[in-house]
């Protein structure tokens, strides 16, 4: 079994858990609920850096990436940036983060939210709804095509925005679905967890032109952007290169500036 086979496993038996603790009416009164949602891929559409900056502590591949920061100096540093969104991880057996991370950042920023989570019920997107984020990530390698329609049009229906995630072209073709806003080609393997700005290259062509485009993991450099650039990409995520330095939010400025002189 690979680590994302176990990650689901897991992810089923916790939402069930949290199902039986906290019911759909307690998250449906939240603050947030009415709160209209800011749009990750308007702003990626019109900036010139097209970066999602990630809050994320550790991953199963790095184990530890930074635990000395807080929500609040991280989300603001990257505000400050001038990045277009926000990936705010709320695993917590393999990634470190929570649900709490997502509100904290709700409260710091005023710039759009990703909950970076392994969704497989609508409950999670509720959750994500009732915690301020204005996007969420479906993963095709771990859904099936029903499942990547109803979830999407689910999140549509709370006004909410979709990133879809995939790897490889047989995972694009089955989950093409006019409910989604965006769709990240991930550069690494989830599997084995190789990199290789190659898989972005070979989906570039086959992603229609009605979803913005985002290449995601493995993204370390100004030239790894610009040579995605011309395959279309608007959208590109970065964790770990922010994440591991001493202060994310100054990593970001600098490279952010670097690539707007290019």
């Amino acid at each position: 079994m690979n680590i994302l086979d176990r990650i689901i496993i897991d992810k089923r038996r916790e939402v069930i858990l949290k199902k039986s603790i906290i019911p759909v009416s307690q998250l449906e009164a939240s603050i947030f609920f009415e709160k209209k949602i800011l749009s990750l891929s308007d702003n990626l559409r019109h900036s010139n850096s097209g970066i999602i900056a990630e809050h994320k502590r550790r991953s199963p591949s790095k184990a530890e990436i930074n635990y000395s920061f807080t929500v609040e100096e991280v989300t603001k540093g990257y505000e400050n940036a001038g990045v277009c969104g926000i990936s705010v991880l709320t695993d917590g057996k393999y990634f470190g983060g929570s649900l709490d991370d997502l509100l904290l950042a709700r409260a710091s920023v005023n710039i759009p939210l990703l909950r970076k989570e392994f969704i497989v019920d609508e409950y999670q997107i509720l959750e994500a709804k009732a915690y301020g984020a204005d996007l969420i990530l479906l993963i095709a390698a771990v859904l099936t095509r029903e499942e990547i329609k109803s979830l999407s049009e689910f999140a549509k229906s709370l006004g909410l925005e979709i990133l879809l995630e995939v790897h490889n072209q047989e995972e694009l073709e089955k989950s093409i679905v006019p409910t989604l806003d965006m769709i990240g080609v991930n550069n690494r393997n989830l599997k084995t967890f190789e990199v290789s700005l190659d898989f972005s290259k070979q989906l570039a062509d086959k992603i229609p032109n009605d979803f913005v485009k985002i290449s995601e993991s493995g993204i370390s450099s100004i030239e790894a952007i610009n040579e995605l650039k011309p395959f279309g990409y608007k959208g590109f995520l970065i964790g770990e290169n922010f994440m591991k330095t001493d202060n994310a939010g100054e990593a970001a400025t600098e490279f952010i500036s670097k690539l707007n002189k290019k």
